[in-house]
């Protein structure tokens, strides 16, 4: 079972450990977030810093409308018990 908190404005966070291509875990808190999708959006400067691969680019709908997703193949832990 992951362990969770809500921080500001109520927003439920919880740990996962996103992974660099070279292999070191680094923790970060993740918002759950019900009413998007199934992908992981994530800062471009943090990105960089992952090394992950450039995959394709995909059209979502989130509250602000139709926007163009950079899609990028990298490893995520969920709960690292």
């Amino acid at each position: 079972m992951i362990d969770g908190f809500f921080g500001d404005e109520d927003a439920l966070l919880f740990e996962i450990n996103l992974i660099t291509s070279d292999g070191l875990e680094l923790p970060v808190d993740a918002m759950l977030d019900t009413g998007f999708s199934y992908w992981l959006a994530i800062n471009d400067q943090d990105l960089d810093a992952l090394g992950w691969t450039y995959f394709d680019q995909q059209i979502m709908l989130p509250a602000r409308g139709d926007v163009r997703f950079d899609i990028y193949a990298g490893k995520v832990r969920i709960d690292a018990t």
